[in-house]
């Protein structure tokens, strides 16, 4: 199937992988008909940028694996609904209550709950997806002044593209997530980074958080698909803790600008790593 250039994140989203693509793309293996698996999808760069033909893409975040749902089914009903959205801040904070009244937000069709999501992401402050310990989102309003709440255009590209390929969602854990994969298969890991200082520890986009016995069950996971002759490729903060980890695999070093963190010199451009099994 030929790429669409206009199929692209639709979602704002901490981490997001848009100015490391071209590292990204000059490190992928060469392979054909293969089957292509995001553990945690997030906002989708990579899967976009690719557009593989046979996707299983997967995240903890339930709102977000609704959303791509109902973007490929949807899309029409889905903008429509966006465009009864204001920007405005009362407004905002009633719609963000929701989750904190679940007899209401149960009430929210998926293409409702969809809408919601998208909206918040669109003007909450920074893009900034988070949530509590509680699994409520948390993010303040971002008061801009002509937030891109209604993309039709990228919406429409995003639902061709899903509705044509072979594509399985799954929303949980990212072991689970790789459940059945066989020999032509690729990997594209982007967990929570580990974090270089306590204050840039962002791990809130679900409330269980992502902490090193995860980040060393992930590098288990890694070895498991080494075994079975699967390649990957993963993305992380380029912490000693990572590249002793990752030591026995092929560690590439990209630099990449990071604007959201609380501590103002962390901000700028840092050192991150690409990891993967293979030359």
């Amino acid at each position: 199937m030929k790429k669409n250039k206009l199929v692209s994140p639709i979602f704002k989203w901490v981490g997001g992988k848009r100015q490391l693509l071209p590292e990204i793309i000059k490190h992928l293996p060469k392979m054909s008909g293969y089957t292509y698996y995001e553990p945690f999808v997030g906002g989708g760069a990579v899967l976009f940028e690719l557009q593989p033909n046979k996707v299983v893409i997967n995240d903890s975040n339930v709102e977000l694996m609704n959303a791509y749902a109902v973007v490929k089914d949807y899309v029409e009903e889905l903008i429509e609904d966006l465009k009864k959205h204001k920007n405005d801040a009362d407004y905002y904070y009633n719609l963000r209550l929701l989750d904190r009244a679940p007899l209401f937000y149960h009430q929210l069709t998926n293409i409702e709950k969809a809408s919601r999501m998208l909206y918040l992401n669109k003007t909450c402050f920074n893009g900034l997806f988070r949530v509590n310990s509680s699994g409520e989102f948390n993010s303040p309003f971002g008061n801009y002044k002509n937030p891109n709440i209604v993309n039709e255009v990228t919406l429409r590209a995003v639902s061709n593209y899903l509705s044509a390929v072979n594509i399985e969602f799954r929303v949980g854990d990212f072991e689970a997530a790789l459940d059945g994969i066989r020999r032509n298969s690729f990997v594209y890991f982007d967990p929570p980074y580990d974090p270089i200082s306590t204050s840039s520890n962002f791990t809130g986009y679900t409330s269980s958080g992502f902490g090193k016995n995860e980040q060393i069950r992930l590098k288990l996971l890694c070895d498991r698909l080494t075994l079975q002759g699967i390649k990957f490729i993963l993305s992380n903060s380029a912490t000693e803790f990572i590249k002793d980890l990752y030591k026995s695999y092929t560690i590439e070093i990209v630099h990449a600008r990071r604007s959201i963190n609380s501590n103002a010199s962390l901000r700028g451009e840092i050192d991150e790593v690409l990891i993967k099994n293979y030359e």
